[in-house]
């Protein structure tokens, strides 16, 4: 969550469930060193009262409630807040139709355990962690696709193509004019040009060599005549910023 706070509201009627839930949640923060503030409430009307749009990035709502369901608070929460994650707490799995129409992530069967937490909660924040990411997306065979800068390892200008090489291996072809991938990437402190047809991610140097780069992936990549110095001098240079 790029070093600020998952903020968590949880609210169930049952105090005892609360105090599960918090126990766990402790664990969970001391266990993952994971950033994350929560607050429980013991009624939606309480929940609803004091929380307004942005206030919080996942709500754990016990779904069968009295005065208002998890349902209703869940479709209140969507009138105000269209990016919170939802997650239900529930006795019995009957509402899960229901719950898509708030789009509900996830669905955490009571009682809560820690096991049933813990996953829910990894899942909830890798996502959030990408949605916070700096990405691009592009157009390719595939359709639109969008490539979380922190695994594009470097990217190539192949005839009249863009390849984007990511760190897992994938390959992704484009047909955008590079000049333009070059003005959006070198705007991130992470690339770097090598050569008119490379860009690079610094994070991905593994050395530098007179006329080429090997990167972590194992490719090597060619530097441009008589820029070796100036690249490891930028090389240098960024891996003093990330200290």
């Amino acid at each position: 969550v790029g070093g600020v706070a998952l903020k968590i509201a949880i609210c169930d009627d049952d105090k005892d469930e609360l105090l599960r839930i918090s126990s766990i949640l402790d664990t969970y923060i001391e266990e993952r060193n994971a950033p994350i503030d929560y607050k429980t409430f013991n009624s939606a009307t309480e929940l609803l009262s004091t929380t307004k749009s942005g206030a919080y990035d996942l709500y754990l709502l016990d779904i069968i409630m009295p005065m208002l369901n998890g349902i209703d608070t869940a479709r209140e929460i969507r009138s105000f807040d269209k990016v919170a994650q939802i997650a239900f707490l529930t006795s019995s799995p009957e509402f899960a139709v229901e719950s898509y129409s708030v789009k509900a992530c996830n669905y955490i069967l009571k009682p809560v355990s820690r096991e049933k937490l813990f996953f829910a909660l990894d899942d909830i924040m890798q996502s959030v962690m990408e949605e916070n990411q700096p990405s691009m997306v592009v157009k390719s065979s595939e359709g639109m696709v969008k490539i979380l800068l922190s695994q594009l390892a470097h990217v190539e200008a192949l005839d009249r193509r863009v390849i984007y090489y990511l760190s897992s291996g994938k390959m992704i072809e484009c047909s955008s004019p590079f000049s333009k991938v070059c003005e959006e990437l070198l705007g991130h402190g992470a690339f770097i040009q090598l050569h008119r047809s490379y860009l690079v991610n610094m994070h991905y140097i593994k050395n530098i060599k007179n006329t080429e780069i090997v990167l972590q992936t194992n490719v090597t990549v060619p530097i441009a005549k008589r820029r070796t110095a100036e690249i490891k001098e930028r090389y240098l240079a960024f891996q003093m910023e990330g200290e």
